[in-house]
């Protein structure tokens, strides 16, 4: 997932993740020995540069603007799971379901512009903060909206990504992780706060 190109393909491709927050916090860890991790907090926008080209027809510059708006947690995210599907199955006991509403909104830096980008769940994932990665729950079906699509630039999509993270993690972290189906990638991700209030910034959430 990650690139559709509206022109020949090309050679290689590659991405460059830089990271624009107005504002960062250091990730507190539940373990004394965990390397530190800077994740963004709730509601604060945060742009992800993203290269797509390579060396002979040269490179595309695009922003990928993230915020995360919402967090639901524990026993109502398992409701909002068990009531999209019936067919989901419960959380194992040591784990509960996190929900977590993102908007995503991509743009080029400059025109014309041949690039879309393929967006999809796969490319967040929950984790520690000492940097253990947890694996994707396995349900038969997702809460709507989701956030996947292709989007051209100009096009944000906002919808809920599920997580399974362990019931004594008090503040779990998301990573993502642009993909955009390349021979070359650079960039080890961008980490945001799954715990926490969201930051006031002089406007509602939508």
């Amino acid at each position: 997932m990650g690139l559709a190109n509206g022109r020949a393909p090309v050679r290689l491709a590659s991405a460059v993740l830089v990271f624009l927050s107005s504002a960062s916090a250091p990730v507190a860890s539940d373990r004394s020995d965990a390397a530190p991790i800077n994740a963004h907090p709730l509601n604060v926008p945060v742009t992800v540069i993203i290269e797509f080209g390579d060396q002979y027809l040269g490179s595309e510059l695009y922003n990928a603007k993230i915020t995360v708006l919402e967090i639901v947690r524990g026993e109502k995210a398992w409701d909002i799971i068990q009531q999209t599907n019936a067919s989901n199955r419960p959380p194992p006991p040591d784990s509960e379901y996190l929900l977590a509403r993102v908007r995503f909104e991509f743009s080029a830096r400059a025109s014309p512009a041949h690039y879309s980008y393929n967006l999809g769940e796969t490319q967040f994932t929950a984790m520690a903060p000492d940097g253990r990665e947890f694996a994707a729950p396995d349900l038969d079906a997702r809460p709507k909206p989701d956030l996947s699509g292709t989007l051209r630039p100009g096009d944000s999509r906002q919808g809920w990504l599920a997580f399974l993270v362990p019931r004594k993690l008090s503040k779990p972290i998301m990573v993502f992780r642009e993909d955009v189906g390349v021979v070359s990638h650079t960039g080890g991700g961008t980490w945001f706060q799954l715990y926490g209030r969201p930051a006031f910034n002089g406007q509602p959430n939508p």
